[in-house]
């Protein structure tokens, strides 16, 4: 049985829906906020200049010097994700994160832009990351290097995906024993805000780590 929302999903799965109306509506706020900053920054600026500094900050420490020519790709993943996992927490609506589809799609992007860069910084001599130091090493260290890689997208998709599907289940059967269940509903809440702000930081920066990894030179 497929979930519902209150919004129109025009045929689409739930969690499809829902994706594209986030698509749709960061897009439009993109647009929108594009030409309104002010060099006083009001509230809404301060909040977003604070996110933007602090995942700046992040790209800098992980990724290395080069982190902010990669710094916009890592922010649109990190903003997408936490409106993602927030909307989850409203009445009638649910989190395309907690459908192992998005979180895959997402752990792919990642993996295969990883690689991109990598070729895209280093050439050939990318390759050097998955053969190893020494040629008679390539039979042992490349399939090593392949499974690594390929655990990546499993690491990433099916935590973020776990973690916030989980916590919609727990939602959902606190509900069915409400009013008996309200103070564990309000705990459960309390850490759903945690896990909506925790799993946007681990998988923006393992993507960091990632990118990282690709931009260093292979010896």
């Amino acid at each position: 049985m497929h979930e519902s929302i209150i919004l129109p999903a025009f045929g689409l799965h739930a969690h499809t829906a829902v994706m594209v109306y986030i698509i749709i509506a960061l897009t439009v706020f993109s647009v929108v906020m594009a030409g309104r900053f002010k060099l006083v920054p009001g509230r809404l600026q301060s909040i977003i200049e604070l996110a933007v500094d602090a995942f700046l900050k992040m790209a800098d420490e992980n990724i290395g010097h080069k982190g902010r020519k990669y710094f916009p790709f890592i922010m649109t993943l990190a903003v997408y994700i936490f409106v993602s996992n927030a909307l989850g927490m409203v009445p009638g609506l649910v989190s395309p994160t907690a459908n192992l589809n998005t979180t895959a799609a997402l752990a792919i992007i990642v993996f295969f832009a990883t690689h991109v860069i990598g070729f895209w910084e280093h050439g050939a001599k990318y390759a050097k990351h998955f053969i190893g130091p020494v040629w008679w090493l390539i039979p042992l260290i490349l399939p090593l290097e392949i499974i690594g890689h390929l655990a990546r997208v499993l690491s990433l998709s099916l935590r973020l995906f776990g973690n916030m599907m989980g916590h919609e289940q727990i939602v959902m059967v606190l509900l069915i024993l409400m009013p008996v269940a309200y103070p564990l509903l309000a705990i459960s809440t309390l850490m759903g805000v945690l896990v909506i702000f925790l799993q946007t930081y681990i998988f923006a920066l393992l993507s960091m780590l990632y990118i990282g990894g690709a931009l260093e030179e292979a010896h």
